[in-house]
């Protein structure tokens, strides 16, 4: 395996990016820490409640990873990832858990195997090989976003206000609240419950040479190479800020932040 290129970067310069690389030498992931929609903390180790929910998910994932024995499957990368977040949790507060998925660890990946040539894609995350886009969306997000767009368009209120104060995104949380009662129960994601693997979706490759690039979400419009992304990225914060029009976000590019969403991504040959 051969890099070309990576990067991760923090949406919001002062902070630390919840989205991160793994590379080793069997593996190599993108991993999307999801944002907490809840203040509430359930990881039992005072010494790590200066990480957001999103960062801790990421980074018990990569060392899971870079602990994997590289004739994993990708179901036992799932099981294995699983049991590190719920390693994470007070056991106390677990049946709170189970009802309230809003505040669990959670995120999103795409691995690649060397020695299986396989892609795993265990939720909202994004490929390309051989030029090929592959994704594995979550089923409510773009419901989530069309309801925002409509929000903001439907208000008198000039669509500066909602760069400063995003009212719209704020009136579709319950909304996303509910759709997370869905999660590992018609979609997949790791959050330390058993992953709903029927939604992970797995891409094998045969032993051609490849090009592949492996993003998180933060990228709308993911490019052959790191410079077309960005610069696809540049045009969307230029073009529509506000993610209501041909892209549809449920957040916006807010002022102060280099991005809506954090990103990451590394494009490399096998």
């Amino acid at each position: 395996m051969t890099i070309i290129e990576q990067a991760v970067v923090a949406k919001n310069p002062g902070r630390k990016s919840e989205d991160g690389i793994v590379v080793t030498p069997d593996f190599i992931a993108v991993i999307d820490g999801s944002t907490s929609k809840s203040m509430r903390r359930c990881h039992r180790d005072l010494s790590l409640r200066k990480r957001s929910n999103g960062e801790l998910a990421m980074l018990t994932i990569a060392d899971t990873l870079r602990h994997l024995k590289n004739e994993a499957s990708c179901h036992l990368f799932c099981t294995a990832a699983t049991a590190a977040i719920r390693s994470r949790y007070k056991k106390s507060l677990l049946n709170h858990l189970a009802q309230h998925p809003e505040d669990r660890l959670a995120a999103s990946c795409v691995v690649f195997s060397r020695l299986r040539r396989e892609l795993w894609m265990v939720g909202d995350c994004q490929a390309l090989v051989g030029g090929e886009l592959f994704d594995n969306p979550k089923p409510y997000e773009q419901e989530l976003a069309e309801r925002r767009a409509d929000i903001i368009k439907a208000s008198p209120k000039p669509w500066e206000h909602f760069l400063e104060n995003d009212t719209a995104r704020a009136a579709i949380i319950p909304r996303m609240l509910e759709t997370m009662q869905h999660q590992n129960n018609g979609y997949s994601v790791i959050d330390g419950f058993p992953v709903d693997e029927q939604h992970v979706r797995v891409i094998p490759l045969d032993f051609r040479p490849w090009e592949i690039v492996l993003a998180s979400d933060g990228y709308p419009f993911l490019c052959p190479t790191l410079a077309e992304s960005e610069e696809r990225l540049a045009r969307q914060r230029e073009g529509d800020p506000l993610n209501i029009g041909d892209f549809k976000a449920t957040k916006a590019f807010t002022p102060g932040n280099n991005s809506f969403d954090d990103r990451a991504y590394i494009r490399f040959l096998v």
